[in-house]
């Protein structure tokens, strides 16, 4: 028992190490932080500070305290419009880039003036650019909240099948990037998945955990290997810099008996944080069967996602995350084998147990 203990330990030991020393390389975000000042250079407090990135459609609102300090976190590789307000200033805006995990500093100095009330009509993206030769797709999580998406149980696969041009989904929860699905790459945090990304090998990670998605098609950078197709990187949320703990809890039910529960919460403080995941579901038609009447498809999925961050400073971050997943599955039946077994037909249109075969979960039986 005592060396089992040990044994741990080590490898938590040489774990933190590892995350510690790799922390300003690796993963998909970083930080904005600057302060805003007046034009005698004394401190602005209060003033209302937005980020916004109009083609993935993040966007984020602070306010300054009282040492006129602000300070964005895991904030998505992308260039961005910020925009700073306070009474009796002229607004002030500026593009600014996140490229890596060192912060990005952003000093406003306003000058005195009364606001205008603006419109501004732009094209999407505005004046965006992005120094990024590569062909692909951002979308945040302000976005494909509002998707709707074709499959409960692949719900990272709808995603990115149902945001990216060219890429296509199966019946598997298998997502194909220009026709070959085994060119494709996925990463969370700048780690790789080696596992195939489908319901029937393994489970997805909760889409409540997810932050952003950047999906690569056509040419994928040097830095992953020999990859042609696709390539989908993921940023997870987190609670670093979150003073107030906030979270939500949302449950839903739908057709072939498909209940789901879905909570998370996000706290910490200037120098680390935590974000917490919890998802389950079930459904009478889990692996998508292509006949309308579902036939031994029941099914379950149940996901824990933590993430924990401590920053020791500007360059450097240690991030764990921490996950647990399981499913449970039928394998679906067709008519044609169901008939061939000499099992009887469901009866239509109702489906009510003992009728023509069925069990007292609604599912067929043998004869």
């Amino acid at each position: 028992m005592r060396s089992a203990v040990q044994g741990l330990a080590t490898v938590f030991a040489y774990l933190f190490v590892f995350v510690f020393l790799v922390g300003a390389q690796l993963g998909n975000s970083g930080s904005i932080e600057g302060t805003v000042k007046d034009p005698s250079g004394a401190v602005v407090p209060g003033a209302t500070v937005e980020i916004e990135n109009p083609v993935s459609g993040f966007t984020r609102t602070g306010v300054t305290d009282a040492n006129g300090a602000f300070r964005f976190t895991n904030v998505p590789f992308n260039p961005y419009h910020l925009t700073v307000t306070a009474a009796n200033f002229v607004a002030y805006s500026m593009d600014i880039e996140v490229r890596s995990a060192v912060a990005a500093k952003a000093d406003v100095v306003l000058k005195l003036g009364q606001q205008a009330t603006t419109v501004n009509v732009t094209e999407t993206g505005g004046d965006l650019l992005e120094n990024d030769p590569t062909n692909h797709v951002d979308v945040d999580r302000d976005l494909f909240q509002r998707v709707l998406l074709e499959s409960a149980t692949s719900s990272v696969s709808s995603l990115v099948t149902l945001t990216t041009p060219g890429v296509a989904a199966d019946s598997n929860g298998l997502f194909h990037g220009l026709g070959d699905h085994a060119q494709n790459s996925f990463s969370v945090d700048g780690q790789p998945i080696t596992d195939q990304q489908s319901k029937v090998f393994s489970n997805q990670i909760p889409s409540e955990s997810i932050q952003s998605l950047e999906v690569i098609s056509g040419a994928p950078p040097a830095e992953f290997g020999d990859k042609t197709s696709l390539v989908i990187k993921v940023t997870t949320r987190s609670g670093l810099g979150v003073d107030q703990p906030h979270g939500g809890v949302t449950t839903s039910y739908g057709s072939f008996g498909t209940p789901s529960f879905a909570a998370d919460l996000a706290y910490g403080g200037k120098s680390w944080g935590n974000f917490t995941a919890l998802s389950a579901l079930r459904s009478g038609r889990f692996l998508d069967p292509p006949e309308a009447t579902t036939l031994h498809d029941v099914g379950n999925q149940e996901n824990i996602f933590d993430r924990v961050d401590y920053k020791f400073s500007d360059t450097n971050t240690a991030q764990l995350n921490l996950g647990y997943t399981r499913s449970w599955f039928q394998t679906p039946n067709s008519f044609d084998a169901q008939d061939a077994a000499g099992w009887s037909a469901p009866c239509a249109p109702l489906q009510v147990a003992g009728c023509g075969g069925l069990g007292p979960d609604g599912n067929p039986v043998g004869p």
